[in-house]
């Protein structure tokens, strides 16, 4: 059949019909298609260019109070009939051995069409023009100086159309894209290496906007930059062990939420549904209600799914909840989770936080952080740093290591520079910090405020099994922290 939007309408329509001819108590069947590009350039080199092209159709259904599911790439109605079939089979196998029954949140129902709104849309602007950026940047990173031994510039653009319907009459047509990219320089001299990247590590910061975003980015005029800090970086002294006040920037502190909120308020870890990719979470659902100390007055973090622009941003979950901001964590208090409809229920709340998505049709849709946020304090940057007499700024990851209930972790980044009476002095090389998750959110003494804060975009963030990416997003400003433990601790 012809992929036009009527038809796939009526291909999803049909295996509701037929998932209601099997007297299913629940299913929702989802149509996905997936464009995703990827480029890189190296040294001057095109090193990467693909083009993911994937659809098909994924259908989840509950019988007997147990979960089915059955997906192919085969748009028939033939095979949607074969896949109802299949998932009801798996439903009623699974619940023989089922450890407790699924029951579902409840959730209006909605008929929606919906996209993100863009000025360029990344899959109509020509191969060449993406290219010309990206080989730009790295030249001139390349060209700096002969210290400068791999030069980088990354882009990736992507496209997701769900036409999700469900038994209950929900019918949503959504399309989300997102672009973005980085530049990175590794200096090189004798057996030391130094790493610069811009605006984030890991191949860029990305957003849910058009390549409009990604022009946005200027890497051409960043690439430099990366390479004179790389290279300053060599020479630059060692941050010595012991306690101090750091200050992290809006990309380390990005993943710092990332790791140590974002993924331990995933409501199906904390009650052990799931457990891949370092672990559950040292929250629990009985902390509702009991004034748990996450963190001081200063921080509050809430999950958003509505601020435009944001790479966790959207119109509906993949289990048709509409997108929703839920605080997590209210002046310190830890208040509530990220939850699908099933893991809400599971802790008697009654309606999902729509925290629910899947990376493509082949995959069951899991708790996914939206975008994790902390919200702004009312420092300004430079007034945080004046006030801040002996410490260190801290910026763009370079690793992580969490324990695997988020509660120990241990973090490195690419630069450092030095805080002395007021002010940023030398730039330090391999600067790292640890700390535990309460303690270490209940040491922050200011935040700047909303004219800094920023969002970051994560677009690989991995879970469950078999493994599914999300995007996330992660709204920041600059924060400080108070007695951290920062160098190699022995």
């Amino acid at each position: 059949m012809q992929d036009s939007a009527d038809n796939i309408a009526d291909l999803v329509a049909y295996g509701i019909k037929c998932c209601n001819e099997k007297r299913v108590d629940y299913a929702d069947v989802k149509y996905m298609h997936t464009l995703m590009e990827n480029i890189t350039f190296k040294n001057k080199t095109l090193d990467r260019l693909d083009l993911i092209d994937k659809k098909g159709i994924g259908i989840r259904c509950i019988v007997n109070k147990s979960w089915g599911f059955a997906s192919s790439n085969e748009l028939t109605r033939e095979k949607v009939t074969d896949l109802v079939s299949l998932a009801v089979k798996i439903a009623k196998a699974s619940s023989l051995v089922k450890k407790f029954d699924i029951v579902l949140a409840d959730e209006p129902v909605y008929e929606d069409k919906v996209k993100t709104p863009v000025k360029l849309d990344p899959f109509d602007v020509e191969l060449k023009d993406k290219i010309e950026i990206l080989e730009e940047s790295s030249s001139r990173a390349k060209d700096y100086s002969e210290t400068i031994k791999v030069a980088s510039s990354h882009y990736v653009g992507r496209k997701d159309n769900m036409v999700l319907h469900t038994t209950e009459g929900s019918k949503i047509d959504q399309t989300i894209i997102w672009c973005g990219g980085g530049v990175a320089s590794t200096a090189v001299e004798g057996s030391e290496s130094q790493t610069r990247s811009l605006p984030a590590s890991f191949r860029g910061d990305f957003h849910t906007e058009g390549f409009e975003y990604f022009e946005g980015l200027n890497l051409v005029d960043v690439s430099e930059q990366t390479a004179k800090e790389a290279i300053q970086l060599l020479n630059a002294k060692k941050m010595p062990s012991g306690e101090s006040t750091i200050i992290l920037g809006h990309s380390q502190l990005a993943l710092q939420v990332h790791e140590s909120c974002g993924h331990p308020t995933e409501l199906d870890r904390a009650i052990g549904y799931e457990a891949a990719y370092a672990g559950t979470s040292f929250l629990v659902p009985e902390l509702i209600g009991t004034n748990f100390k996450y963190g001081n007055e200063l921080v509050t973090m809430v999950a958003d799914a509505t601020i435009p622009g944001s790479l966790g941003t959207f119109y509906y979950d993949h289990e048709g909840v509409k997108a929703q901001r839920t605080i997590m964590v209210d002046k310190g208090v830890f208040v509530d989770f990220m939850s699908s409809r099933e893991t809400a229920k599971a802790i008697d709340q009654d309606r999902s936080s729509g925290a629910a998505r899947s990376m493509g049709y082949d995959r069951i849709p899991l708790v996914r952080m939206t975008n994790v946020n902390l919200e702004p304090g009312d420092w300004d940057f430079d007034e945080l740093i004046a006030d801040t007499k002996d410490g260190y700024f801290l910026d763009t990851n370079r690793s992580w290591s969490i324990d695997d209930i988020r509660m120990n972790f241990q973090f490195g980044t690419e630069i450092g520079w030095r805080i002395e009476n007021g002010e940023m002095t030398e730039i330090i090389k391999n600067p790292t910090y640890e700390g535990i998750t309460p303690e270490f959110w209940g040491g922050v003494s200011g935040i700047c405020s909303k004219k800094h804060w920023k969002t970051f975009g994560t677009p690989n963030c991995g879970k469950g099994e078999p493994g599914q990416a999300a995007y996330v997003g992660h709204g920041i400003s600059p924060a400080r922290f108070e007695g951290v433990r920062v160098g190699i601790l022995k």
